[in-house]
C-alpha cells in the first residue's frame, strides 16, 4: 500500500488557500507541521461541550473535562509505548521537558561532573545542560559531527567516562535532518552509568518511537511538530526516575500536604505539572497522536523519503545550489546555500510564489558556525506533501537563483 496523499491533503484545512495568488506550497514542518480537521474538531468539542478546569470541579463539564484529558495522557502514552500512564509529563513543549530535567540535574551534579551533548543540538537542548553545568561546576563536553552532518560515533562513545552523569542528542537533527542511532548511542552511555535524555521534537512525527525499546531515561517532544496544537508537549521518563527527580515547579495540583512551614510533593504525574494544564492542548494532542496511529508508520517513511530524494536529485543538479547536510540516514529536511544569496533572501522571493521554507540559523547557531555559514533556507518534508510540490519549490528556486545572480 502507499498513502493517499490527496484524501490525507482535504484533511488539512489550511493547505487550501492561495498566497499572493499561489497555490500554498507548505515546506516548513520541520518548525510546524499543520493541523488535521480530527484535531480542530477535538479543540471545538472542548471548549464548546466541557470547558471546565480538570481533577477538581464536582460537576459534570469538570468529570469530563478530566476524562478527556486523561484518556489523552493514555493515547500519547500507548504511541510511545511508555511503561506506565503516569509516566507521560505534560509540559509546554519539548523546551520545557528539557528544562524541568537539567533544572533536576543541576541539583544532582557536583564539580567534576560531566555532561555529554552533540554539535548537532538546537539550543533548546544545548544552553540547557550549559546552565545546569555553571550553576553546578560541572563540564560539558561536545560530540562532533563530519562534515556530512553524521554525528561521530566513535568520538562520541570518546567522550564517555565515569564522571559522564548525563547524556543528551536529538533523534533526528532540526537543522540537516541527520538521524542519530539513537539506540546505541543509549546503550554507550547506560555503560557508563549515566541518564539519557532524546530530544524527539523531531523525530516523533516520523512514527514507530518506542521508549522502552530505546532504553533511554527521558524522552522530549511538543505537539505542534505532530500535528497537534501549540504550548503542549510531553516529557516521558522511566517511574523510577522521576518519582526522584527534583520538582521543577511548584505550586497547585502537584501537592500532597502543605503547612505554612512545608511542603510535600504528590505523586506522579500531578508532582511534575504544577498548575491548571493546558487541558484542550492535551486533548488536541491526543486527538492528533489517535489520527496519526491511524497510518502505516511503514508508508509514511516511504512517502517522506520519496519527497527527499526527489528533492535531493533536483537540488544536486541544479547550479550553485550547496546542500547542508549530507548523512547516510536522514529524513525529509533539505538545508541548502543557494549560490551566494543570504538565505532570507532566497526565503523572501519563494514567499513571493506561495513556497513556505524556514530561513536562518535554525536555533542552532554552533552548528552553523561548524559550517561556517550565518545559518540556511530549510525545506521540510511532511506525509501531506507531494512530489508536484518538489517541483514547484525548484521552480521558485530557479527563479529566486536568477533574480539573486
Amino acid at each position: 500500500m502507499s498513502l493517499d496523499v490527496q484524501a490525507l491533503r482535504a484533511q488539512f484545512p489550511i493547505l487550501d488557500q492561495q498566497i499572493d495568488g499561489k497555490p500554498l506550497v507548505y515546506l516548513d514542518n520541520a518548525a510546524t507541521t499543520q493541523k488535521p480537521q480530527a484535531v480542530i474538531d477535538a479543540l471545538m468539542a472542548f471548549y464548546t461541550q466541557c470547558n471546565a478546569n480538570v481533577h477538581r470541579g464536582a460537576h459534570h463539564l469538570s468529570d469530563e473535562s478530566t476524562r478527556r484529558y486523561e484518556k489523552a495522557r493514555d493515547s500519547v502514552a500507548a504511541f510511545i509505548n511508555a511503561g506506565a500512564r503516569e509516566e507521560v509529563i505534560w509540559t509546554s513543549g519539548t523546551t520545557e521537558a528539557i528544562n524541568i530535567v537539567a533544572n533536576g540535574l543541576a541539583q544532582k551534579l557536583n564539580p567534576g561532573d560531566e555532561v555529554v551533548a552533540t554539535e548537532l543540538e538546537h539550543h533548546a537542548n544545548l544552553v540547557t545542560w550549559q546552565q545546569a553545568c555553571k550553576k553546578a561546576g560541572a563540564t560539558l563536553k561536545i560530540a562532533p559531527i563530519f562534515d556530512s552532518g553524521e554525528l561521530d560515533v566513535q568520538a562520541f562513545e570518546a567522550l564517555l567516562t565515569d564522571n559522564t552523569k548525563m547524556v543528551a542528542f536529538p533523534h533526528v537533527s532540526n537543522a540537516l535532518g541527520t538521524v542519530n542511532p539513537i539506540v546505541e548511542l543509549t546503550r554507550m552511555a547506560k555503560k557508563v552509568g549515566a541518564w539519557v535524555l532524546v530530544d524527539g521534537a523531531q523525530g516523533i512525527a516520523h512514527g514507530g518511537v518506542d521508549v522502552q525499546s530505546i532504553g533511554c531515561d527521558f524522552y522530549a517532544f511538543s505537539g505542534h511538530k505532530l500535528f497537534g496544537p501549540t504550548g503542549i508537549g510531553v516529557l516521558w521518563g522511566k517511574k523510577e526516575v522521576l518519582e526522584n527527580w527534583p520538582v521543577w515547579q511548584v505550586g497547585g495540583e502537584m501537592i500532597s500536604d502543605v503547612t505554612y512551614q512545608s511542603a510535600t510533593w504528590g505523586a506522579l504525574p500531578n508532582r511534575l505539572e504544577a498548575g491548571t494544564p493546558n487541558i484542550a492542548g492535551a486533548i488536541g494532542l491526543g486527538a492528533a497522536v489517535t489520527w496519526f496511529d491511524s497510518l502505516n508508520t511503514d508508508d509514511v517513511r516511504a512517502h517522506e523519503q520519496q519527497l527527499l530524494a526527489a528533492a535531493t536529485e533536483q537540488a544536486q543538479a541544479l547550479d550553485g545550489m550547496r546542500i547542508i547536510g549530507t548523512a547516510p540516514e536522514k529524513v525529509g529536511v533539505l538545508s541548502f546555500m543557494l549560490g551566494d544569496a543570504h538565505p532570507a533572501d532566497v526565503g523572501f522571493i519563494l514567499d513571493r510564489q506561495g513556497v513556505a521554507i524556514r530561513t536562518g540559523d535554525n536555533c542552532a547557531q554552533p552548528l552553523m558556525k561548524r559550517f561556517g555559514i550565518p545559518g540556511t533556507a530549510r525545506a521540510s518534508f511532511s506525509i501531506y506533501n507531494t512530489l508536484e510540490e518538489v517541483d514547484m519549490l525548484f521552480s521558485a528556486l530557479k527563479k529566486a537563483k536568477m533574480m539573486l545572480a
